[in-house]
């Protein structure tokens, strides 16, 4: 019979990255070849023995062939067990290949014995299993990952779990019918034991919101390592941005509308709620800009020593606020320009509206001797200070 070049096993688990085209040729190879020889036997041996005859042929080459799979298969169970999941992601393109190929298979193989015509069937099964184990693992790795501190991006920008979780189910995307069939292959009910594509679509898409879902959690719980809570939202609102335009980048937006509609709505509530909470940290610096608890200043009255101390005050207060926030959030990081330059803009219109306001409020206010003690900042240079907030250049 044909001789059949196969790569032996090197034991190590790159069989999982550079064999994968090999063992594709090989198993187009095996088909063809088996289709000449039992073409080539026909004309050779009698009738009544040509599909023992074939039979007994092809074994020792079907046999390498399946064995390579289960090779393969082992291999990806490694990968799993040291939570290498895009590692598993190289048995999809063979899975596809094997379901495409099995009519041909199934094809060739009629008349041999049970027992050779299940081989194929039987690492398709082994493949869709460990495939399916593999996602399941993935979901649950993202539900879990630990809330570690030395972790934790120090300016807030976007965490590797998320990139990764992203990065895994756009890579999903080349192989949508092979993981949505691997999905239904694992399902019990009568409606998968004749899944339609529409039926494995739905439990893909099902699956990438649960393990967006996961991650949106593990997001919330690691956004509480941080003591600022203005960090927090700053950290949230990049992971759900980079989230959102990510699914928008690439065809999983659509995967996921097939079974939740308003997914894109509901990041960009999360992202808005974000922003809003990190405004909220300026409230204590905007504060001092109000006219609450102070009374009411004719311009030429002379005051109180308590009332210029008020004054004194509430220019001390912004101006150390100020200072302060700028120094800390300067080297927080929004990466998204479009966002940063949106969420620097609201922040300058907030606070130059009400310094310039309260400025006027005390401009004909006698409260010091040393005024540009504390009116330290004009407004320009007020909103040139935001405007070098999240830049680490500036």
């Amino acid at each position: 019979f044909f001789c059949f070049c196969f790569f032996w096993p090197t034991g190590k688990d790159d069989v999982l990255d550079i064999e994968i085209d090999s063992y594709i040729h090989c198993i187009s190879a095996f088909v063809k070849l088996a289709q000449s020889e039992y073409q080539l036997l026909t004309d050779i041996i009698p009738e009544h023995h040509q599909k023992k005859t074939f039979d007994s042929l092809i074994q020792e080459a079907l046999d390498n062939l399946m064995l390579e799979g289960d090779n393969i298969v082992s291999a990806a169970r490694r990968a799993i067990m040291r939570h290498d999941y895009s590692a598993v992601l190289t048995i999809f393109p063979i899975l596809r290949h094997l379901k495409q190929t099995k009519p041909e298979f199934d094809q060739v193989l009629q008349g041999t014995a049970a027992s050779t015509k299940n081989k194929l069937p039987t690492l398709i099964t082994s493949m869709e299993t460990i495939g399916a184990k593999a996602l399941e693992e993935f979901a649950d790795s993202i539900k879990n990952d630990p809330d570690k501190e030395y972790n934790m991006p120090k300016d807030g920008t976007v965490h590797e779990l998320t990139s990764n979780a992203i990065l895994f189910l756009q890579q999903l995307l080349d192989f949508q019918e092979t993981a949505g069939a691997m999905l239904a292959s694992q399902e019990t009910s009568s409606s998968a034991s004749s899944y339609s594509s529409e039926f494995s679509r739905r439990l893909l898409s099902t699956y990438i919101c649960k393990v967006l879902g996961n991650l949106q959690l593990n997001l919330l719980s690691k956004s509480k390592v941080y003591e600022d809570s203005a960090l927090s939202a700053i950290f949230l609102h990049n992971n759900y941005n980079y989230i959102l335009k990510s699914l928008e980048k690439s065809e999983l937006i659509q995967l996921v509308a097939v079974t939740h509609k308003k997914a894109e709505t509901s990041y960009r509530e999360l992202i808005e709620q974000q922003i809003q909470t990190y405004q909220r940290s300026w409230f204590k610096v905007t504060e001092y800009l109000t006219d609450r608890n102070m009374p009411a200043f004719q311009p030429g009255t002379k005051l109180k020593d308590k009332e210029r101390q008020m004054i004194k005050d509430k220019f001390k207060g912004f101006n150390d606020g100020l200072e302060e926030l700028c120094k800390i959030q300067k080297v927080w990081a929004i990466p998204d320009k479009d966002q940063r330059d949106a969420i620097r803009q609201a922040q300058k219109r907030m606070v130059s509206e009400a310094y310039r306001a309260f400025l006027q409020r005390y401009a004909n206010i006698q409260f010091t001797k040393n005024p540009e003690k504390y009116h330290k900042y004009r407004p320009e240079h007020v909103e040139e200070m935001i405007e070098r907030l999240f830049d680490t250049s500036a």
